[in-house]
């Protein structure tokens, strides 16, 4: 008769020591409600509950890794592409994270994928392919300024993908070809025209002496008679042509 009676007593003992005895982990916080009403954050450790009075929720500390979906977006310059980003967060509040926000992750998801399309929405496709660091730079600040209510904190945000359409790429591909293009006759331009500065700076070094052209002269020959060709190539100076013309008379 007694073992009979001892043993439910003993039965819920076990379960309401169950019921008031908490474990957290390091990384881990106990937001603890008195009768429905916030009584305070404890944690980590041992945690002692009043069974059936106080109930603890539990938050995670760590640093939230979120693959943010897809997102179609249209740029400043009309055109459609589809991105993905990564958002790095943490709670730092776990009070707010528990009152102030029904599902603090299904939140910062939500807003984190509004954002995106906002940002990018705003700016050229040439900025979201050419200026990433700027871009995710722009959507933590945003985000970290609407999340810090919930106790979150945005650390990061990064851009993975800005994926085209066929069409758009082979266009991006006849524009880089069109550059380089450009360029190449750029750089060919400016090349003749350093060529032709310093071809003239030379003629007007051998100008100021004569016995310079005709060393040059003499330069030339030796050049060309050490390729064993059967071309002989003789200077004709100029000033016997001006002696002909004025002895001569033509003009």
């Amino acid at each position: 008769m007694f073992i009979t009676v001892l043993v439910p007593i003993i039965v819920i003992l076990l379960v309401l020591l169950a019921a008031a005895i908490k474990i957290l982990r390091e990384y881990q916080r106990g937001v603890v409600f008195t009768l429905g009403r916030f009584t305070g954050v404890k944690g980590p450790g041992l945690i002692i509950l009043i069974p059936f009075v106080q109930q603890m929720l539990r938050v995670d500390l760590r640093t939230v890794v979120h693959d943010v979906p897809s997102q179609d977006v249209i740029s400043k310059d009309n055109v459609s592409v589809r991105v993905n980003a990564v958002l790095y967060f943490r709670v730092i509040n776990p009070e707010r994270a528990m009152i102030q926000v029904e599902d603090f992750l299904m939140a910062t998801s939500q807003l984190a994928q509004t954002t995106l399309r906002s940002v990018l929405g705003k700016h050229d496709l040439d900025e979201m392919l050419a200026e990433r660091d700027k871009l995710n730079s722009d959507i933590q600040e945003i985000l970290d300024a609407q999340t810090d209510a919930w106790g979150i904190k945005v650390a990061n945000v990064e851009i993975k993908h800005v994926d085209l359409n066929e069409t758009m790429v082979r266009a991006i591909a006849r524009q880089a070809e069109a550059e380089r293009e450009r360029r190449a006759k750029v750089i060919n331009a400016e090349g003749e025209q350093q060529a032709a500065q310093k071809l003239l700076e030379a003629a007007n070094i051998l100008g100021q002496r004569p016995e310079a052209m005709q060393l040059r002269y003499l330069s030339t020959l030796n050049v060309i008679a050490g390729e064993k060709n059967s071309t002989i190539v003789f200077p004709f100076p100029m000033e016997l042509g001006e002696f002909f013309k004025a002895t001569t008379g033509v003009k």
